[in-house]
């Protein structure tokens, strides 16, 4: 099993930069790939944010948030972070670390399925 815990959420205003954190624990031998998710107010689905391949390093970052956030990682203390910049109010989610574990040949980053544990999720706010 895998234990995802997120940090850094929070009320921000509008403009703004947030970091959050996500510390993976627990049987990640197999680790393929952490990504972050966010479920805006309102939807009923949680949308792909960022991803980052745990071996190769490369990255994925939804095409509307490119310019804003950045996904990286540190794969010494297995944590991933989503730096925010420039906040916007549309960015009030409630946002999700997902994690990707097992022996794979091929998977799509973007794809909710892609990812088999999950963190609770961490509120972030941004105030216009």
């Amino acid at each position: 099993q895998v234990q995802l815990v997120e940090s850094g959420g929070g009320l921000a205003q509008a403009g703004s930069s947030l970091r959050l954190t996500c510390t993976a624990s627990g049987s990640t031998d197999n680790l393929y790939a952490m990504g972050w998710f966010r479920l805006t107010p309102g939807s009923l689905e949680r949308e792909f944010v960022a991803s980052i391949n745990w071996s190769g390093g490369w990255t994925l970052v939804e095409e509307s948030l490119m310019d804003r956030f950045t996904i990286s990682k540190d794969n010494a203390k297995s944590m991933v972070y989503l730096q925010m910049s420039r906040l916007k109010f549309e960015d009030t989610a409630v946002y999700y670390c997902a994690a990707g574990v097992g022996r794979i040949s091929y998977y799509t980053p973007s794809a909710r399925q892609s990812y088999n544990h999950w963190g609770q999720g961490t509120q972030v706010t941004v105030s216009s």
